[in-house]
């Protein structure tokens, strides 16, 4: 039997064991072992539990980032086109956003060096059962990476663009084709790929509108009845992206105490502006009777049905590419993170970033899962479901996830360790607990269609009674892999820290049989460096 322990050592010289590259100081808390150290992008270290993926001193994928966040504001209703509702929901999406906001900054300001957001918070805040926050995040990650929504999104503009009719499988074609060039640009190279979101911005022809200076007859239309049709509206918050990438910024505790909140500020407005201008150049009934995207409606209403209007979507294609390649690099993040804790299979697939400096694995696997959501499920039902399917397991782990900041707070008041530079206030805290809480009670209450109201033809609560079915399979799955196969065969499961080329380093799990485990943990800190020298059975 192929050895369990060092057997990566010999499969080739970029994969090694690592020795202990942690701080040599270590604080204990029970049976909780914290690792101390200090990565190249802060001053300030690192304390986390030592099981948690290791803190890669120098960033494999570089120092990048400078002042861009992505701050995704998502409201949805039934109606999207009643200018009342939308501009209420907008300005209490920014108090719900704001508190949500202040939970991560107090989050990343305890790990600066870890990149990532909720997969490090998780497996930071619940570290038992051993492994089960990692397995299951990473299962429901990995299942639901897909994009397809975005790139079919970014196909209806595209086509928009062209005024041109399409077939559900030409939209599909134009789909694929536009995540297949995001995957290139950012496959390529992250600074580039961030410099095209940086340089795809946002259009404000809102104030025009109202001044009076366009095409448009009445642009107070909607204005005089703001709140015909509405019936219901949820607001899901914000949650910054820019947590995600956090160990490619410099100082980013520091940068994000007032340029993150005044980047949510920014967008709030702009949302309000661009609905604005939607709302002054359409009439809700024009919206809800016409073919076309509310974006090439505006543009015809403002600058009329000539060449100009036609250029002007042009800067809707860009920023829905422009999303293409943020959602991507986010998502990266997450699947690079999940690997490296070990619970995945394949470590070096998801970890490496060679040869670009990118993480290729996550991103190739992305564009894989996108391609089968964007070909294999029929349009209606079938793709409706599935990208709904996400949603509940989301919400469940962001819940948690606000509640863990109270967890971690407190256990690293028990046991000494320093204030972080960012403490969300209590208000804030508590807000943002009763709005996930909201957010998982809410999705249940019947729409106004009934039963059968919602964006399926089937029961509307279907994609919540699956989704907690696949958080319990998932346990199921964690008891079998973790709790009864080690104890049916004879082993325990123990980690060791893996290094890669690039810098990156990582988890592996591996099988030590029981007679072997005491010598194991002579020879092993808790995270998985080695003590001394090489295990040699």
């Amino acid at each position: 039997m192929e050895s369990l322990y060092l057997a990566d050592q010999e499969k080739g010289n970029d994969l090694k064991v690592s020795a202990n590259n942690a701080s040599t100081e270590s604080i204990q808390d029970g049976d909780i072992h914290y690792s101390v150290t200090e990565g190249s992008n802060s001053g300030t270290a690192t304390y986390q539990d030592a099981r948690g993926a290791p803190v890669e001193v120098q960033s494999p994928l570089g120092y990048s980032v400078n002042s861009w966040f992505d701050l995704p504001c998502g409201y949805s209703n039934r109606d999207p086109h009643d200018s009342g509702l939308n501009l209420s929901r907008s300005r209490v999406g920014y108090l719900l956003s704001q508190s949500t906001l202040s939970v991560y900054m107090e989050l990343a300001s305890y790990f600066p060096s870890r990149s990532g957001s909720d997969v490090v918070y998780l497996e930071q805040a619940y570290p038992k059962p051993q492994y089960f926050f990692p397995t299951v995040f990473a299962i429901k990650h990995v299942v639901f990476s897909f994009g397809s929504s975005n790139a079919i999104v970014f196909a209806e503009y595209m086509f928009g663009l062209a005024g041109a009719s399409y077939t559900d499988w030409q939209l599909k074609a134009v789909a694929v084709a536009g995540y297949t060039l995001a995957l290139i640009v950012v496959g390529l190279s992250t600074k580039w790929s961030l410099r095209i979101v940086l340089a795809f911005g946002i259009s404000i022809a809102g104030l025009v509108v109202l001044g009076g200076h366009t095409r448009v007859s009445d642009p107070f239309v909607n204005w005089r009845h703001p709140w015909l049709g509405t019936s219901e509206a949820s607001a899901y918050g914000a949650s910054n992206a820019m947590v995600k990438i956090i160990f490619s910024k410099q100082n980013p505790t520091k940068t994000l105490r007032w340029s993150a909140p005044a980047s949510l500020l920014i967008v709030t407005v702009l949302y309000i502006l661009v609905n604005v201008a939607y709302f002054s150049a359409a009439s809700r009934q024009e919206v809800l009777d016409s073919k076309q995207i509310a974006a090439a409606i505006f543009f015809e209403r403002v600058f009329g049905t000539n060449g100009a209007s036609r250029a002007l979507n042009v800067l809707i294609c860009i920023s829905a590419f422009g999303n293409l390649i943020a959602v991507m690099i986010n998502i990266s993040r997450m699947l690079r993170e999940t690997g490296r804790q070990g619970v995945l299979p394949w470590a070096r697939f998801w970890t490496s970033t060679k040869p670009f400096g990118t993480p290729l694995g996550p991103y190739f696997f992305q564009w894989v899962i996108t391609l089968i959501m964007i070909l294999a499920p029929p349009a209606g039902d079938a793709f409706n479901f599935v990208v709904d399917l996400a949603v509940y397991p989301g919400n469940v782990f962001l819940f948690l996830l606000v509640i863990g900041v109270v967890i971690i707070r407190k256990r690293r008041s028990r046991v000494g360790l320093p204030r972080p530079e960012y403490r969300a206030w209590w208000i804030a805290i508590i807000f943002a607990t009763l709005t996930n809480l909201y957010m998982l009670i809410a999705p249940w209450y019947p729409p106004n269609g009934g039963a059968d109201g919602g964006d399926v033809s089937f029961w509307y609560g279907t994609y919540m009674v699956v989704g907690i079915a696949l958080l319990v399979l998932c346990g199921v799955y964690y008891y079998f892999w973790i709790k009864f196969l080690p104890k049916y065969k004879g082993y325990e499961l123990r980690q060791t820290v893996i290094q890669f080329e690039n810098n990156s380093i990582g988890h592996k799990l591996v099988k030590v049989p029981k007679d072997e485990v005491a010598r194991w943990d002579r020879e092993h800190d808790a995270a998985g460096n080695l003590r001394q020298r090489p295990w040699i059975p």
